[in-house]
């Protein structure tokens, strides 16, 4: 039985922000997006609450760091990277407001273009 892999497509900043993770933190979150776009989900991601169905977070503390790459699997053929952060807050694990605005923007723009 072959698995349909869904291509995987990168709003330009969010690959920009990702380039800056240290190499090992990519190649963990680049298999956790190749596992989502085999239709799994790896066990360092889950959905990012309040932006609707479809919007996953993978989540990576590396080295002390806590790194965030947030993917839809519901726009279009394609699963769709909108954001890659590294997360500096210490208010605990909410992700800050100002980054939820901005996936919650990303995804819009993203779902207009695409329709």
């Amino acid at each position: 039985m072959t698995r349909t892999t869904r291509p995987i497509s990168w709003v330009s900043a969010a690959r920009k922000e990702f380039e800056c993770f240290p190499e090992e933190a990519q190649a963990i979150c680049l298999t956790a997006l190749t596992i989502a776009a085999e239709g799994g989900k790896a066990d360092i991601a889950k959905p990012l609450k309040g932006l609707g169905s479809g919007v996953m977070e993978i989540a990576l503390s590396y080295r002390g760091n806590a790194f965030r790459v947030v993917y839809a699997v519901q726009i279009g053929a394609e699963l769709w990277v909108v954001h890659a952060f590294q997360k500096k807050s210490t208010q605990g694990i909410k992700t800050p407001k100002h980054e939820i605005d901005l996936i919650a923007a990303r995804v819009k723009r993203l779902k207009e273009m695409l329709r």
